[in-house]
Order: structure tokens, then C-alpha cells, then sequence
């Protein structure tokens, strides 16, 4: 068995900071979504905490949900010196693959309190008809 080194121990510790940044850039890229549904519609309830409406766009096509938008800063750094800063701003861009029976047509959205969801109506779909085809005899 291999004994740990003060020396070994520190390489993990050293880049646990490099890894969780990472990790936080990562998830802004991406931000963390929830999807649902009931017996009407399919919910989309998107994290986007400190994005204007104005800077979303949300389109819908072939069968795809798509939102797409940036989170600007406003940071002034007039005499100011930082020691740290987690907060994250730039693009991000996340799709969704709906359902056959969505009906892309009637797709609503609303924002409140940094969440944005994105509501999907479904529609009716037509009951499978059975036909007998009569055989004919040869």
C-alpha cells in the first residue's frame, strides 16, 4: 500500500478551485432546467436569475424549443479592487425536443423571479382507426 504525501494531498486541494469554477462556467453555459408535465401541457422551468426579458429569445422550430440569451454585466470598477468574483455573465443557449403530441403553435412563456417557464400546450391527438379489409376469395 502506497503511503500519502503531504505532497499528494496537495495537487487535489490545489485545483478544487480551477474545478468548481469550471464547473459554475459550465452551468451557466447550460443553466439548470426542469421539465414536467400535466394532463394538458409540458412545463419548461428555466434558472436565469439576473437576465432582463428584453436579452431572452425563445423560438420554437421543427419540433424544438430553443432559449437562447445573455446575462450582461454592469460591474463599474472605478477605484475598486477585487479580491474575488463569482458571479457570471455572458451567452448561453439551451434546446428542447418536444413531444409529438405538442402543440408548437400555442407555445406560451412568462418570467418571474429569475425563473423562466415556458409552457407547451398538447394537442388532441386522433384515436387510431381500425378497418376491416375484407379478403376476397381466388
Amino acid at each position: 500500500m502506497v503511503e500519502k504525501t503531504a505532497l499528494t494531498n496537495f495537487w487535489p486541494s490545489f485545483f478544487d478551485p480551477l474545478r468548481q469554477a469550471g464547473s459554475r462556467l459550465t452551468d451557466w453555459l447550460a443553466p439548470a432546467a426542469e421539465a414536467s408535465q400535466d394532463d394538458g401541457s409540458y412545463r419548461i422551468a428555466m434558472e436565469l436569475p439576473g437576465v432582463a426579458e428584453e436579452d431572452i429569445h425563445l423560438s420554437v422550430d421543427d419540433g424544438v424549443v430553443t432559449v437562447r440569451g445573455e446575462k450582461k454585466t454592469n460591474r463599474e470598477e472605478k477605484g475598486e479592487t477585487w479580491y474575488f468574483s463569482e458571479r457570471q455573465f455572458g451567452s448561453f443557449s439551451r434546446s428542447f425536443r418536444l413531444p409529438a403530441d405538442a402543440d408548437e403553435a400555442a407555445v406560451k412563456a412568462d418570467m418571474k423571479d429569475g425563473v423562466l417557464t415556458v409552457i407547451v400546450p398538447k394537442k388532441a391527438m386522433a384515436e387510431p382507426k381500425s378497418t376491416r379489409i375484407p379478403i376476397n376469395k381466388a
